[in-house]
């Protein structure tokens, strides 16, 4: 896989979006930095994939900006927001894919629909997409033959296709049990640290939040809570921040988003006290053990800004997917990203070993 640097920050500063009288969120400020992973979190219903929809210029704001390359989307008119939305890139929450179509169809629709490349220089690129999420042997399938798992990552090598600055994923980890989400949390930093696009995350999966991104920004009662790095977050006393990233039931979020001042004070006569934070794990290394380049080393955050950590933090215990789980290369050398596992006598050999587990469901 190339190593480009492609991303680009995206500078969002006092937006806010409403559906008629419904305020979504306000005065929404961030800096999602230049090729670096973060994630959004936030309750049901608090505006995420609204969010991702205005990034993009889908849904237009009723207030602030968003620059990117120095020019604001909210201002631009629609033939230039066409221009600018060719640095995205989209998996969105399902996949998205056309059902009558074949993996290998859905992959290079965008490049047959916004380029005017040569069938052979399309089976290039969606080859080479393909190999990336692992999905070699399986470009004559149909969306409905394949795991939802598989679906995703067609759904990220489509959004790949016509290499993007910027990569939005809606909940990818939406519908997946734990074992596929690992798998696909681990490809998403492979794909970042070969492909240094900005990548910007929508989910409700703590660990996911905890283990994958640079940066956590949190949603939370139409205001954006907190937004910063990683460590920052998973450190912080803010009793929302705290609840949500720790999965706690002792806080300001309840069954309806936020709970009632009666609530409130009935935990507090009852003495209820917050559990300790847990450890900080360690962030997901790529799949060869190697820290991409946005990474930072483990406790930079806290030491630079004289935070004690919780115990036990940054040990490799703790890390939520273990690199020694790695599965070894196949027998004939073939590890997980190469484009050695080719059809033989028109049928498909077997995934490479990363991915064999998403192919029983």
């Amino acid at each position: 896989m190339r190593c480009v640097p492609l991303g680009v920050e995206i500078a969002v500063e006092g937006l806010t979006k409403s559906f008629g009288r419904s305020l979504i969120w306000k005065d929404v400020t961030l800096t999602l930095p230049a090729g670096e992973i973060s994630v959004m979190l936030g309750p049901s219903g608090t505006g995420k994939s609204v969010f991702l929809k205005t990034l993009v210029g889908l849904l237009k704001p009723e207030a602030g900006s968003i620059v990117i390359n120095g020019r604001d989307l909210v201002t631009l008119r629609e033939a230039e927001l066409y221009e600018v939305r060719k640095l995205f890139g989209v998996l969105f929450q399902d996949g998205a894919l056309f059902g009558s179509m074949s993996l290998y169809d859905n992959i290079a629709f965008p490049l047959r629909e916004h380029t005017r490349k040569s069938e052979s220089e399309v089976k290039k690129i969606v080859l080479e997409k393909m190999e990336m999420v692992g999905l070699l042997g399986s470009e004559s399938k149909l969306p409905g033959e394949i795991s939802g798992g598989m679906r995703k990552r067609a759904g990220l090598a489509r959004a790949l296709v016509l290499d993007p600055e910027i990569i939005l994923f809606d909940e990818p980890d939406s519908g997946l049990d734990p074992v596929r989400t690992a798998y696909l949390n681990q490809l998403i930093i492979d794909l970042n640290a070969a492909i240094s696009a900005t990548f910007l995350i929508v989910t409700h999966d703590v660990n996911t939040a905890r283990t994958v991104p640079d940066n956590i920004g949190l949603l939370y009662h139409k205001h954006l809570a907190m937004f910063g790095p990683r460590e920052m977050l998973l450190s912080s006393e803010e009793p929302v921040v705290r609840q949500f990233l720790n999965a706690q039931r002792q806080g300001p979020i309840g069954m309806a988003e936020e709970k009632d001042a009666d609530e409130l004070a009935q935990e507090e006569a009852e003495g209820h006290e917050l559990p300790p934070l847990p450890p900080i794990p360690l962030q997901l290394l790529t799949s060869d053990n190697q820290a991409r380049p946005t990474q930072r080393e483990p406790g930079a955050w806290c030491r630079d800004n004289g935070v004690t950590p919780p115990p036990g933090s940054f040990e490799s215990q703790n890390a939520a997917a273990p690199q020694a789980a790695e599965p070894q290369p196949t027998s004939d050398g073939a590890g997980p990203h190469t484009g050695e596992h080719q059809p033989v006598d028109g049928q498909p050999v077997d995934d490479p070993p990363r991915y064999q587990a998403e192919q029983a469901v």
